[in-house]
């Protein structure tokens, strides 16, 4: 039976998971493959670390281009994570014509124009269903299962930790401080939580999915990210008061000849399905115009959720190489010569609801101001709570808006935000309701 050989670089979380299940999975895979998938090198930084996998002698080294340079090795699997050493690791394993496995969203994500014409001009696979969603095979899905569909959109909760956080603010009533601390002692939050609680990492899986559904080259720099940090447990309780979950919530929407891509503490109906993904958990909500709406559920990370997508991966890379075939699927689901026909849509144009919250002087004449500010704009309000309350002779007022324009609306909390009446700047956050959006056609 003939035995494929892979070199991993880096053996961390997920590396230790993909060696586990290479190793528990074995027989399985042979079965289902008709032919044996094997590590040949493992390149590690440090040889002397005790490990949760034991490998023969000699397997184990420090030198990289020892694996990458291996004669017998046809794919490299990367799991270095972040843009350098990672970047060079990918590129020569490429030009050595080694076909490479990553689940580096950040090096797809910020440098992925460069890494995926690399392997287009080498005639080799570079497979990465392990940079997104876990173990929730959303890359396969939108590259292949979906082939024959326009996306109208794709919806994601793709941070683990912001939807624990979230999760636990909605549930309990804690401040986003306290949640982020309980978080980090239960392992679920890093050291810096900066890359999560901002939606860095959030929006590094927006761009490799935007990508997928449009044929837009990855860009970060053309995404809208607003993360978590700081979001005040009043906004969450208001939200529910209107029936509303909030969850950072990732959207690639397709505008005819443009995309909206943005990361944002989004309200979304309590009874929709992506309200009911809480904790740790993933979900993707894709709509095709053949298919029509479907969703995707899963672990969006840890060792053993990412080691099956990394595994399934390297499985489908050995059948093309049993096969005698690269290149059989394009890298970001369009050929070269008929991607990057839409263009990202600024932040300013995008056209959606809004949640408001003012503090205002409870004095006769301010909603007047107000909503004269806000009419001025183009602004409709669709409801109007004030909450009881007065501290230092301030109220909150919470509003929802008919569809507005961006642009507008943060023209419109300028001008609110120089008025005395006014306790600092209005909290803004959007909402996606299709019933709103009914309403206002």
């Amino acid at each position: 039976m003939r035995d494929i050989k892979i070199g991993l670089i880096g053996l961390g979380t997920v590396g230790t998971g993909v060696a586990k299940t290479l190793t528990h999975n074995h027989e399985l895979l042979c079965q289902r493959l008709g032919f044996g998938i094997s590590i040949k090198k493992v390149a590690v930084a440090n040889l002397n670390k005790k490990r949760e996998v034991e490998f023969a002698e000699g397997v184990l080294t420090s030198d990289i281009d020892a694996v990458i340079n291996d004669p017998e090795i046809e794919i490299i699997v990367e799991l270095v994570g972040g843009i350098e050493p990672a970047k060079s690791i990918t590129l020569k394993a490429l030009k050595a014509g080694k076909h490479v496995v990553t689940a580096n969203k950040a090096l797809l994500a910020e440098q992925g124009r460069e890494i995926f014409d690399a392997a287009q001009s080498c005639g080799r696979d570079l497979y990465f269903e392990g940079a997104v969603g876990g173990g929730i095979p959303i890359i396969k899905t939108l590259r292949e299962a979906l082939v024959a569909n326009n996306f109208a959109f794709v919806y994601g909760i793709m941070n683990g930790t912001c939807n624990y956080i979230l999760t636990q603010m909605s549930e309990n009533g804690t401040n986003f401080e306290a949640t982020l601390k309980a978080a980090m002692e239960l392992g679920y939050a890093e050291a810096d939580p900066a890359l999560d609680i901002d939606g860095i990492d959030a929006a590094h899986k927006l761009a490799i999915i935007a990508s997928l559904a449009y044929g837009v080259a990855p860009d970060m720099s053309a995404i809208h990210i607003e993360g978590i940090r700081g979001l005040d447990v009043s906004d969450i309780q208001f939200a529910s008061e209107l029936g509303y979950k909030v969850k950072l919530l990732c959207m690639a929407i397709g505008r005819d000849d443009k995309v909206e891509v943005r990361v944002q503490p989004t309200l979304i109906p309590h009874g929709y399905l992506l309200a009911k993904v809480d904790d740790v958990f993933n979900a993707f909500y894709v709509k095709g115009d053949i298919v029509g709406p479907s969703m995707y559920y899963g672990r969006g990370a840890g060792m053993l959720p990412t080691a099956s997508a990394v595994v399934s991966d390297i499985c489908d890379v050995a059948r093309n190489i049993n096969a005698g075939v690269a290149g059989r699927i394009p890298h970001l689901g369009y050929r070269k010569d008929q991607a990057e026909r839409k263009r990202y849509m600024p932040i300013e144009e995008i056209v959606t609801n809004y949640y408001l919250r003012l503090n205002v002087q409870d004095k006769p004449g301010v909603m007047a101001r107000i909503t004269g500010i806000l009419g001025e704009r183009n602004i409709s309000i669709l409801s109007m709570i004030q909450k009881s309350g007065n501290i230092d002779g301030f109220v909150p007022i919470v509003m929802l808006t008919h569809e507005a324009k961006e642009a507008d609306l943060q023209a419109a909390l300028d001008e609110m935000a120089a008025l005395d009446a006014i306790k600092s700047r209005p909290v803004l956050l959007r909402v996606e309701d299709r019933n709103l959006k009914e309403q206002h056609s």
